[in-house]
Parts: structure tokens; C-alpha cells; sequence
């Protein structure tokens, strides 16, 4: 792989990663654009104890243009975007629209692909290889970055899920506190070791579903992939690595290859759930990592388990499932699916 860095013409950094070493990225960017101009604010709520971002600039981003002025695709002649090449392989930039910024954090956009009408799931495994290694490089750098606590890389994919622009993208998130899931997850940790004598929980719950089978969907030799016990979603699908690490950094060798035959099987099954759907299946694919401070008393940073949540909100063809009363008052569920079944759906529609 080979990264290179340069800057967008308001400042902002664009980074390079090509599979190639001899590729020279030089093109400028040379659009008149004015200096990026953010108002992200982090407020405590102090009712529920989490943080909330207030971010008003976000509300003039681009929002669905057409795919002959998508800003994600490689620039030419007469179109130039936010990536000034004419063509990529997998391209990182700062966002302009930013939830979080400055002391407030940071948030990049991911470009999978330069094919505006692609998806992840077209990708080949050294493409998706490529990306995991622009994940997993990113991830290392912005824990650099004082102001950031945790990194976040994501992937949302559908309209209905309030993707703006249709091109293949993803994003990461450098928060400058831990996410009010991982605090969750964390005293869930913690508790479960005091009351357990000192088992981790992540390798009890991968433990479980290996011997009861039945939520299993997906083994290799380094990864396994099931919809949890409890799940939340129609259509959710958890994937571990049997070796338990904290944060991408930590995979070893083996698991990072193995990893695109796996999740691109994974997101393929996705788009085959529903078989009369007029649209792709839309999902949100989210990395949790561990955070880089604040753990509970007694709780070592490696004792989290790195581990990717694949989603969807379509509970049937046409139907979606929307965040009601129950969930958006109180944070309490309701799933029509039973996780069961949706494993044994996911494992009917494999590839082979």
C-alpha cells in the first residue's frame, strides 16, 4: 500500500491509499473555495449524562445531487470534486460539513471506489483489503490527535437510512469523549468480571453462540459472524475476530486477510434477504473499538473486543423499521424478527 497526503484547496487534508507503490499523486485542487467554516459544539446532557454535538453549519451540506455532480467521484474536465485525481483506488479527506471539529474532534470521509453505481459489496478482496488498511491506518493516526477518545469507522448505505450522496462512501468519527454505547458496554464489562471472577464478557457471548449454533451465520478460521441473542434490529449481524483485540491496530496478519472473503459474503447475503425489494438493502456497518481512556476500575483497555455490527432498518420488502415510542422514548426495542430467524435466513441466501 502506499499513502500519500496532500491538501484540498480550503486546507482541508486528502489522503491517497493505492495498491500500487509507483502511483504519483500531484494533482492540485483548484477550486475556489472559501475556508472551512465549522460551529460544532460538544453540550453535556446532564439528565442523561451523555454529549450531545450541536452542529448548525451541517445544515447547508450537499444533499442528493445528481450522479453527474456527485462531489465523491474522480474530477475531470469541467467537474471537479473533493477528490481533484481522475481516478483513486481508496481516498480519505476531512469532511467539509463536519459533525465534529477542532477541540470538538474530527470527522473524514471514506471513498471505497472512484465507480459512482458500485457498492462495497462489488468491491474484489484486495479492494476491500485496501480499505481495511485505510481504516485501520486512520484509526492509528487520529489516536495521535489529543482532543480524540475514541474512533469511529462507519458506513451508512440507502436512502433510507438518510445517506445525502450516493456514492459509495463511508465515514470515521474521532470523538473527544467515549460514545454513551461503549460507556454501556464497558460497565457491562466490568460487572460481568466482578460477578463472574474474572471472565470476559465478549468471549462469553462468542462462546455461547458457538455452542448453541443457531444464530451462527457465517465461520472462518479467524472470524464468526451471528445475530446476537438480544438483537436489536431486524436484520443485525455481529462479527469478532476469534482473537479477541481492542482496535484494528491489533489484528494480526491472518485475520486481515481473511477479513474481505468474509464481509463481502456478509453484505452479498444482505442484499438477498428481501427477494421482491425494488432497492439495495439498506445497512449501517460500525467498527467498535475500544476507547483510549476512561475505563472502569479494574477494566484493562485490551479486555475490550474489537467486533463490526452490520444492520438494517427494512424489516420487510417495502417496510421499514422505524425508531417509535417505545425506542425513541425509552430506548427499549421491539423487534419482529426473531434473531433465529433471521441467522437462518442469512445462511439461505449464501453464495454457495
Amino acid at each position: 500500500m502506499k499513502k500519500t497526503s496532500t491538501r484540498l484547496a480550503d486546507g482541508r487534508e486528502l489522503l491517497y491509499y493505492d495498491s500500487r507503490d509507483d502511483v504519483v499523486r500531484d494533482e492540485a485542487d483548484t477550486r475556489p473555495l472559501d475556508p472551512v467554516s465549522t460551529a460544532s459544539e460538544i453540550r453535556r446532557d446532564p439528565l442523561l449524562g451523555d454529549s450531545v454535538a450541536i452542529a448548525s453549519h451541517r445544515q447547508g451540506r450537499t444533499y442528493h445531487p445528481p450522479a453527474d455532480a456527485c462531489p465523491l467521484c474522480p474530477s475531470r474536465e469541467g467537474r471537479h470534486g473533493e477528490i481533484p485525481a481522475a481516478d483513486y483506488d481508496v481516498a480519505v479527506f476531512e469532511n467539509r460539513f463536519p459533525s465534529l471539529a477542532g477541540e470538538s474532534g474530527r470527522c473524514e470521509v471514506v471513498c471505497f471506489t472512484p465507480d459512482h453505481d458500485a457498492s462495497f459489496a462489488d468491491l474484489t478482496e484486495e479492494q476491500a483489503a485496501l480499505v481495511l488498511e485505510a481504516w485501520t491506518d486512520r484509526t492509528a493516526e487520529l489516536a495521535e490527535l489529543p482532543q480524540v477518545k475514541q474512533v469511529f469507522c462507519f458506513e451508512n448505505r440507502g436512502a433510507e437510512i438518510g445517506v445525502t450522496l450516493g456514492h459509495p462512501h463511508g465515514q470515521i468519527y474521532g470523538y473527544p469523549f467515549t460514545t454513551p454505547r461503549t460507556a454501556l458496554m464497558l460497565r457491562s464489562l466490568a460487572e460481568h468480571r466482578e460477578r463472574t471472577g474474572g471472565r470476559n464478557l465478549f468471549d462469553d457471548i462468542v462462546d455461547r453462540e458457538l455452542v448453541d449454533r443457531v444464530r451462527i451465520v457465517l465461520e472462518g478460521e479467524h472470524w464468526v459472524a451471528f445475530v446476537p441473542y438480544a438483537a436489536h434490529w431486524p436484520y443485525e449481524v455481529h462479527l469478532y475476530p476469534r482473537r479477541r483485540v481492542p482496535d484494528l491496530r491489533a489484528l494480526d496478519e491472518a485475520a486481515r486477510t481473511e477479513f474481505p472473503q468474509v464481509y463481502l459474503e456478509l453484505l452479498r447475503r444482505f442484499d438477498r434477504i428481501f427477494e421482491d425489494a425494488q432497492s439495495p438493502t439498506p445497512y449501517i456497518s460500525a467498527w467498535h473499538q475500544a476507547p483510549f481512556t476512561e475505563f472502569p476500575e479494574g477494566v484493562g483497555r485490551d479486555e475490550f473486543a474489537l467486533h463490526l455490527e452490520l444492520f438494517t432498518i427494512r424489516r420487510t420488502s417495502g417496510k421499514l423499521k422505524f425508531l417509535a415510542g417505545s425506542e425513541s422514548g425509552m430506548s427499549v426495542f421491539i423487534n419482529d424478527v426473531p434473531p433465529e430467524a433471521a441467522a437462518r435466513r442469512l445462511r439461505e441466501v449464501a453464495s454457495s
